[in-house]
């Protein structure tokens, strides 16, 4: 069983999360530059089995697609083209940047771990991972 890798796309940083190789926990593995995104993704992909790709879909409250939507496609166009093997399934991702900033604030880290967005998109795509393994494990119906 291969690892799913979790991207929280911007167009200034991405944030990576990964399963570990069973798929049941999501952590937090990597913030880069967005313009570095194929370059990471490409040897580490090469170095771990990697099964699925997760990528998080901003949304407003009311469910409409938000932000750098255009972006956000051909993003996903390029990862199916660079990696034409590895389904790629888009999850909502509403209110995660909030919760990361919560988590943050409660862990008890300083002020500037607390506003370092680097962090916040870490996190991100860590419970952008951790609802995509929930949704997927009560849809196979393993409640």
């Amino acid at each position: 069983m291969g690892r799913i890798l979790a991207i929280d796309y911007g167009t200034k940083r991405i944030g990576l999360a990964v399963t570990d190789a069973l798929q049941l926990i999501a952590s937090p593995l990597k913030t880069i530059h967005s313009a570095d995104a194929f370059t990471f993704l490409k040897s580490y992909i090469a170095q771990e089995q990697v099964e699925a790709l997760v990528l998080g879909e901003p949304r407003h409250q009311d469910g409409a697609l938000s932000g750098p939507i255009e972006s956000l496609e051909n993003f996903e166009k390029a990862l199916k083209r660079f990696f034409p093997d590895l389904p790629v399934y888009r999850i909502d991702e509403r209110f995660t940047s909030k919760i990361a900033s919560q988590t943050i604030a409660m862990s008890g880290k300083t002020k500037k771990k607390k506003q370092n967005k680097e962090e916040v998109d870490l996190i991100a795509a860590t419970i952008i991972l951790q609802s995509y393994l929930e949704q997927r494990f009560f849809a196979d119906g393993r409640k």
